[in-house]
């Protein structure tokens, strides 16, 4: 079994750093002898599209006749996808939606003929659905009562990952960082992970004979 690990903070120290790898841990209970692979974009940022992937995608007929080496980068990180039974995302919530090295990802993994088809209902997925759970820091408050600001990273991602196939997804936050000392930041954690439904793993492990 193997988890993918995607981090997207760029601090090492970060609530969503902590949050992801407090999922990871509650997946391990369940897949003691999974396998985690790791992918930091916070600390080991992807370029931006490059011009030739951009014109390897604008068109049927160049995606068809990729530019050498344009889909590189993207095979790698679909394949990285394929090869996980669960998948972590633990990222901070940037301006209300997701941080720009994460968007790069996104853009890289969401492409027509490999992870997606068109349809005249919209995007159809094309990979496998899996368990994903995303874990979120937010500085403010953008959910509950003393919610004070929108949210567009969860519907977005929602959106985006469901298109590709990836419907399962569960989200959890710790808000209003900003204003939390340590005990209050442990204790934020381990309540939002009260909610983990981890249930949809029963069925990817292996029965024990």
């Amino acid at each position: 079994m193997n988890i993918l690990h995607i981090d997207c903070s760029p601090r090492p120290d970060s609530h969503s750093r902590k949050l992801s790898a407090a999922i990871v841990d509650k997946l391990l209970e369940v897949m003691p002898d999974a396998s985690i692979s790791r992918r930091d974009l916070g600390a080991h940022p992807l370029a931006h599209a490059a011009p030739d992937y951009a014109t390897t995608l604008s068109s049927p007929a160049t995606l068809a006749a990729p530019l050498k080496g344009s889909l590189d980068l993207s095979e790698t990180l679909i394949h990285e996808l394929e090869a996980a039974d669960a998948i972590v995302i633990g990222t901070p919530m940037h301006n209300l939606t997701v941080p720009s090295v994460l968007k790069a990802w996104i853009d890289q993994i969401l492409r027509a003929g490999r992870t997606f088809k068109s349809a005249p209902v919209g995007k159809v997925g094309m990979l496998r659905d899996r368990p994903l759970f995303v874990g979120i820091a937010s500085g403010g408050r953008f959910s509950g009562e003393r919610g004070n600001q929108p949210d567009f990273l969860t519907p977005y991602l929602s959106a985006v990952l469901g298109s590709t196939g990836l419907k399962s997804i569960q989200f959890f936050s710790v808000q209003a960082t900003a204003f939390l000392d340590r005990d209050q930041a442990i204790v934020a954690r381990e309540k939002t992970l009260t909610a983990i439904d981890l249930r949809p793993l029963e069925t990817i492990v292996c029965p024990v004979d």
